[in-house]
């Protein structure tokens, strides 16, 4: 999943060096956390958050095949 986010994330901001995407197990669970620039931040989430519910959206179909769940925290 982290590669997934990662892709995601590095096409929709402007410094797409400053991405960094961390993943941890914790149990049955999977966290994602997107660290970007600030200045990208709104890009990120988008207006009134379409895009970070899109990036859970996708996230959250591709881990259907797993048994864990996986959260996408955005990060500042």
């Amino acid at each position: 999943m982290k590669e997934l986010v990662e892709v995601m994330a590095k096409a929709l901001v402007e410094n797409p060096d400053e991405v960094v995407v961390t993943e941890s197990v914790q149990g049955d669970m999977i966290k994602v956390e997107l660290h970007v620039a600030q200045s990208d931040m709104g890009k990120v989430i988008g207006r009134r958050g379409r895009i970070a519910k899109a990036i859970r959206s996708v996230v959250m179909a591709a881990s259907s095949r797993s048994d864990k769940k996986v959260i996408v925290d955005i990060v500042e």
